[in-house]
C-alpha cells in the first residue's frame, strides 16, 4: 500500500506541474513569430505526428509531442489540443510556454507512471483478497 501511496503522489506533482521531474522539459518551443494562437488549420494550428509537432500558427511550434503524449484524455479531453485551443487568438506569454512544456513532459512521465501502477496496484489487489481470504 505504501508504494501504491507513493506512486499516487507522484502523479499527483505531475498533474499540479510541482515534480521537480519536469525541469527540465523534454519539449521546447521553436520557431520565429508572434506566439500567437491560429484559429484554424489553415492559419497553422495543427498536430503533426510524423514530425511529433505541435503547431501553434505556420511558423512555431511545440515539440516534440510523442503521439501518445498528444493524445491523451482527460475527461474525453486531448489535453495538449485543448490547452492550445483555449487560448487561439492569444500571444502566448513565456509562463505560457513554459506551462505547455511542463504539461507536455508530465504526460509523458504520467504514461509511464500509470504503467507502474498497473502493476503495483494488481499486487495490492491480490495481497488484500489473499488476506480477507485467511
Amino acid at each position: 500500500m505504501v508504494r501504491l501511496a507513493a506512486l499516487g503522489k507522484r502523479l499527483s506533482d505531475l498533474h499540479l506541474l510541482k515534480s521537480p521531474e519536469l525541469d527540465p522539459p523534454t519539449c521546447r518551443f521553436e520557431g520565429q513569430g508572434t506566439a500567437v494562437v491560429a484559429r484554424t488549420k489553415a492559419q497553422g494550428f495543427r498536430y503533426d505526428e510524423d514530425s511529433q509537432r505541435m503547431y501553434i500558427n505556420q511558423t512555431q511550434y511545440f515539440g516534440p509531442v510523442a503521439p501518445e503524449v498528444y493524445k491523451y484524455q482527460i475527461g474525453g479531453y486531448q489535453v495538449c489540443d485543448k490547452w492550445l485551443k483555449d487560448r487561439k487568438e492569444r500571444h502566448l506569454a513565456l509562463d505560457d510556454i513554459r506551462t505547455y512544456c511542463r504539461m507536455v513532459t508530465a504526460l509523458g512521465l504520467t504514461l509511464a507512471l500509470q504503467q507502474k501502477l498497473d502493476v503495483v496496484y494488481a499486487d495490492v489487489e491480490d495481497n488484500s483478497v489473499l488476506t480477507a481470504a485467511v
